[in-house]
């Protein structure tokens, strides 16, 4: 583990984290094939040298409505999910560790308001 541990600055590379985000709905039960998207906002490597970077991945949640997404870039993210019957969830995190599980809750969408 130390010669990881080591090795990491001597790569050149930025740090890394690895994400995982879990959809529930209001009663806590899981979201099937919610659309995950996750875009990276800020952060080093954007301005690394000018060399293109994939800035969003997009997936879909599991039975177990879970999202594992491949090693992302750490740094200033924008989780979106969208599922139908649920009203969109959409917030920034600051991700800074090697590992982040993220819980969103969707809620049922409002009742249509008129103000006729």
């Amino acid at each position: 583990m130390a010669a990881a541990v080591l090795s990491a600055p001597l790569a050149g590379d930025q740090p890394m984290t690895r994400l995982r985000v879990e959809v529930r709905n209001h009663k806590g039960q899981p979201v099937d094939r919610a659309s995950v998207i996750v875009r990276f906002v800020e952060g080093r490597s954007i301005k690394r040298f000018g060399k293109k970077k994939r800035h969003q991945w997009e997936l879909k949640t599991n039975q177990e409505g879970v999202a594992k997404m491949p090693p992302l870039p750490q740094g200033k993210i924008l989780v979106q999910v969208i599922a139908k019957k649920y009203q969109t969830f959409g917030k920034y995190f600051e991700v800074n560790e090697p590992e982040r599980t993220i819980q969103v809750t969707l809620n049922p969408p409002q009742p249509q308001y008129s103000a006729h």
